[in-house]
């Protein structure tokens, strides 16, 4: 079987830091910061649905896809893409899992070789991570309230994240990758601090799956 390049997708990669950020009081005076600020401070867990879309430089619409996902912070996730194409990634705290059902095949790598300076922290990354970014307000437009993260290094392969908040908290995530591509990420039904099965955050490649990657190493006997 040809193996597959760990990748994950980009608005995972640029959402994966922001959620445990504790702003310093001289920042707080921004609308967005604020509201970032709250949602953070006030959110240990979470689990919605989303709408993701993927624009290339052109704004032509190239890959559309929906799912649920859920996430409990520091390090720990579930994106579960549902439509068109089933597809499940696990971040157990020290370890990020993408099952790729159609294929049969699991990749796994060290959870700091994926998050750190990426946007995959900005929902359950640590404090650490999200030094990686600078925060500027961008004001309300669209009826939402824009906060943006740019990172510092350039290693993730993205330009900027747009978070947008409205009433119901946290709706809308644009991500700007180097590519000139552009995903946005719509979420829908978020609850906040649901009490979440910890089985959610573990996964265990399916007998008969082919594994890739730093998977651990067995216990000694």
């Amino acid at each position: 079987m040809t193996s597959a390049k760990f990748e994950l997708p980009a608005f995972l990669r640029a959402t994966l830091v922001l959620v445990v950020f504790c702003l310093h009081s001289t920042l707080c005076n921004a609308s967005s910061i604020e509201r970032f600020a709250q949602f953070i401070g006030a959110t240990q867990t979470a689990r919605a649905n989303f709408d993701q879309k993927v624009f290339d430089r052109a704004g032509k619409m190239v890959q559309e896809s929906k799912g649920t996902l859920a996430f409990s912070r520091p390090g720990k996730f579930r994106w579960n893409y549902q439509k068109p194409f089933a597809q499940l990634i696990v971040g157990d705290g020290v370890r990020v899992w993408v099952y790729d059902s159609d294929l049969q095949q699991v990749t796994v790598k060290r959870i700091d070789q994926v998050m750190t300076s990426t946007p995959a922290a900005l929902l359950a990354g640590n404090n650490e991570a999200l030094r990686a970014f600078h925060m500027v307000d961008r004001g309300t437009s669209e009826g939402l309230e824009w906060l943006e993260a740019i990172p510092k290094e350039k290693e993730g392969g993205f330009e900027q994240v747009r978070l947008g908040f409205g009433f119901s908290g946290l709706e809308v995530m644009e991500l700007s990758d180097s590519f000139g591509q552009k995903t946005i990420l719509r979420l829908t039904s978020l609850e906040r601090n649901p009490g979440l099965d910890p089985g959610l955050f573990r996964f265990v490649p399916p007998k008969g799956a082919d594994v890739i990657g730093d998977t651990p190493k067995p216990a000694a006997k």
